[in-house]
């Protein structure tokens, strides 16, 4: 019986290829007309990072980029070394942010680069991220800068224009099927008609059928099983603070002389437990880990932070998480991570000058399952 058991074990890890790292990529590293007229002339996410000050003793900031420096994303040198740092430490592919406004599109010069020239040869998929721009960083969630307008006319324009993105060979296709992402799908209106028009027009294109995850964010409590949105399995974001509502956040901390801030520091050791033993999700979903997070370059006030993280504890979260991925019916287990360059977000695999390539070489080890 007991060696029954393990050729079973033996078979099903055969069976298993590699882990599919898949990291979120944010392309607001060089300047656009909006951002000039929101924020400033020549903002970029780099204005945030630099201006980035300890607010208590032993607070890392300001992230300072080490090995690929304050780049510019209109640099396609840039892009292919992202692209050849994270595939030699065992990232699979890209996850570009996408910003769509009823045909208005903001952020696209990476990702159009890319296409247009077909240059890095590395897997991406988008995640539209699909909520109004607001002065948020600066506390103003009611002063709009860019108001998204959702209809049925416009779903069909959007995926039309996807179209195009999704029939290059890089696109990450899951079981054969290509991916697709929506951050907020709490604010769409009538999901089951957006992703059913979707679906229409991708089957049309003769790319066959999408695969659309629901990314459950910080601003849902309580998920909702994707099937019923219209949609094929969820992916709980990393880091989900909303696991800490009934925890207080670390208080015995020396903080530094500053304005009243209204900051909340948790345990990123006790992120990852209450990750650990959540119970396992009903539905299909995708696990999602974070290696940091500190956005208190972005937030003047109310910023969230996770303090402790460390490469190995890191590791750790994502080793975990690739035992606990569902394996996909070609043998495939997904993991998303939390992000590649979230630079202003502190939260980033790109080496930073505290802790170099530590956290890509963690990535690699995971990836290896060592």
């Amino acid at each position: 019986m007991t060696e029954t058991i393990a050729q079973d074990v033996t078979k099903v890890a055969e069976k298993l290829s590699p882990p599919r790292f898949i990291a979120f990529y944010l392309p607001q590293f060089y300047p656009i007309p909006e951002n000039d007229e929101f924020w400033g002339k020549g903002f970029t996410e780099w204005t945030n990072v630099t201006r980035a000050r300890p607010r208590f003793r032993g607070h890392y900031q300001p992230h300072v980029p080490a090995d690929l420096g304050f780049y510019d994303l209109r640099v396609p040198e840039v892009r292919e070394e992202q692209a050849t740092l994270a595939r030699e430490y065992g990232v699979y592919g890209f996850c570009y942010y996408h910003y769509w406004f009823n045909g208005r599109r903001v952020l696209e010069r990476p990702l159009d680069e890319v296409l247009a020239l077909g240059k890095p040869d590395f897997p991406f998929c988008i995640c539209w991220a699909n909520q109004n721009w607001t002065r948020r960083w600066e506390g103003n969630d009611k002063h709009v800068l860019l108001e998204q307008r959702y209809s049925a006319d416009d779903d069909l324009a959007h995926i039309r224009h996807l179209i195009a993105t999704m029939e290059d060979p890089r696109y990450i296709r899951v079981e054969g099927r290509p991916l697709i992402l929506i951050y907020r799908v709490e604010l769409l209106p009538a999901p089951q008609r957006t992703t059913e028009i979707w679906r229409n027009e991708v089957r049309k294109a003769g790319l066959g059928e999408l695969l659309l995850v629901n990314v459950e964010s910080n601003y849902v409590r309580t998920p909702k099983d994707p099937v019923e949105m219209g949609f094929d399995a969820a992916l709980r974001f990393q880091p989900d603070f909303t696991s800490f509502h009934a925890s207080a956040p670390i208080r015995a901390l020396r903080k530094l002389k500053s304005p009243r801030r209204d900051d909340k520091v948790y345990s990123y050791a006790g992120l990852y437990r209450k990750w650990k033993f959540r119970p396992a999700s009903p539905y299909r979903s995708f696990e999602c880990v974070t290696p940091m997070w500190d956005n208190s370059a972005r937030q003047e006030r109310k910023a969230y932070m996770l303090k402790g993280s460390t490469p190995e504890l890191y590791e750790k979260w994502l080793e975990d998480a690739v035992t606990r991925s569902r394996p996909d019916s070609e043998g495939r287990r997904w993991v998303f991570i939390n992000a590649w360059n979230e630079w202003a977000e502190g939260c980033h695999l790109e080496p930073c000058g505290k802790w170099g390539l530590e956290y890509l070489k963690a990535t690699k080890r995971a990836f290896d399952g060592r």
